[in-house]
Formats: structure tokens, sequence, C-alpha cells
């Protein structure tokens, strides 16, 4: 069984219906992950998905913010969503396909401004969301999965435009790196995306607040694919479609994919 996973920090799933169909009739890839829908799961347009193919979805949704969903051609039932730091906010789901592959779909919190818990409430809960997803691996190492999502940090010299620059800011700072780092080798989760293209620049993600994103090109990998080792090598063929950061009203994220052999 072969399949082409993506996932895509959509910022507003029923703003942005129209990018994700575009998405699935021009890239179609076979499961689709979406972050930070804003929407309640009875609000999400699953009927214009499955019109396109994608008759599969489990969700976690909420009012205007947060928000994870995995739309799917492939048969997927539901397989837990934790609710990481008890902050009750909808930011993990996973679904599990018939050959055995649990897929989890995350949503870190961004951290505000401040990268400083003491100073900056924000910045803690990451923290301890990223805490509570090592120790969960910790507790049961996972097998045939794989896990994608924003992650909400670029690890990496290489994943932002100038490490120096970002080193005293929020996503790119020493210790979340080394919170992200900890949850990563907790649960033996090899980087896809990196082990497919282990040199140079490589960004997901473009801030608004540039007038000429795709001319300065500062950008971040905040959004990754992750598999179990026993899998790993399965995955081929990654890849990030910076097209759509260009696309009407887009997203600040692109999306990243990965195919898997299996």
């Amino acid at each position: 069984m072969s399949f082409t996973l993506a996932t895509w920090n959509i910022n507003s799933v029923r703003l942005r219906e129209a990018l994700v169909c575009k998405l699935m009739t021009e890239e179609a890839p076979d499961v689709l992950c979406l972050q930070e829908c804003k929407s309640p799961v009875d609000k999400i347009p699953f009927a214009a998905f499955a019109e396109l193919g994608y008759r599969y979805h489990v969700a976690r949704g909420q009012k205007g913010y947060n928000g994870v969903a995995i739309l799917s051609k492939l048969p997927m039932v539901e397989a837990g969503a934790g609710d990481y730091a008890n902050l009750g906010h909808a930011r993990h789901i996973a679904g599990r396909l018939e050959n055995g592959v649990t897929i989890h779909n995350f949503y870190v919190p961004a951290g505000g401004d401040i990268p400083d818990r003491a100073e900056n409430e924000k910045f803690g809960q990451k923290l301890d969301f990223l805490s509570h997803m090592r120790d969960d691996f910790h507790a049961q190492r996972p097998d045939r999965a794989i896990l994608v999502g924003d992650l909400n940090i670029a690890p990496r010299e290489d994943d932002v435009w100038n490490h120096k620059a970002l080193l005293k800011i929020v996503s790119h700072t020493p210790i979340e790196v080394e919170h992200l780092a900890a949850a990563q080798d907790a649960g033996g989760w090899v980087d896809v995306t990196r082990a497919d293209i282990p040199e140079g620049q490589l960004y997901s993600w473009w801030s608004y607040r540039s007038p000429d994103w795709d001319g300065a090109d500062k950008g971040r990998r905040l959004d990754h694919i992750w598999a179990t080792p026993d899998i790993a090598g399965a995955a081929h063929g990654s890849r990030i479609l910076r097209a759509a950061r260009g696309w009407e009203q887009p997203s600040d994220h692109a999306p990243v994919f990965a195919t898997f052999d299996l």
C-alpha cells in the first residue's frame, strides 16, 4: 500500500475551504491533516471534501481558534485525542488506517512573543505541551505511527532564514528546540522531511507581515512529518508546496508532503 500524506496549517478551514478543495483537486494527497481549523467540528465543510473523495474524517474543533482535522480517501477510524498540558484546547487528533498505521495530528501552541515563561504564560504552556508529549511517548513508545502538524518550532539552523537573528525569537529559541528534541527522542521519531532533504534552507511558513514574502524569503520550517523507525524507511518524496503560500487569500503556512510505501 502506497499513500501520500500532507499536513497544512490552514488558518481557518471555513474561510479557506476553496483552497483546501484546490489542494485536494490539484495535489490529491490520500490523507490531509489540517491545523488551526478555527471551527466547531459540526461547521467544518466535510460534505464538500467528501465530494472530492475524502469520505473519512476525524476532528476536534473549537469556535474561532485551534482545531485539528484529518481528512482521508482511505478508510480511517478515530484513535484518540489528547488534552496536552491540560489546556482544554483542540490541538491533537489521531486516526488509524486499515493497514494499522496511526496518524497523529498536532497543533503545538505558538507560545506568544516573549520567550520567558515567567513573563509570558503562553510560552510556559508551549513548553508544558511539549513535555506532556515527551512523557506520553516515554510511557507508551509508539510503533507504526506518523506524527504531523504545525509544531511551531524550527529546530535546525537551516530551518530558519537567519539562525543568529532568531535565537531569541519564539519558535527557534534553544529551550524550545531542546523540548521538541526531547519529545522526538522519547518516541524515537524520525524527521521524514529532513531524512529526504538533509541539506539546505527549508521553510514552510512566511509571515503575513512581510509585504514581499517570496522575495524576502524570511521563512521558518514550523510544519513537520515524523515517523516511527519501523516505517520511516518507507517514506520518500518529501516536499513543501511553496506555491500555496502565494494563492489568493492564503494561509501563512505551506503544505508539507510525504509518501509512504507500506
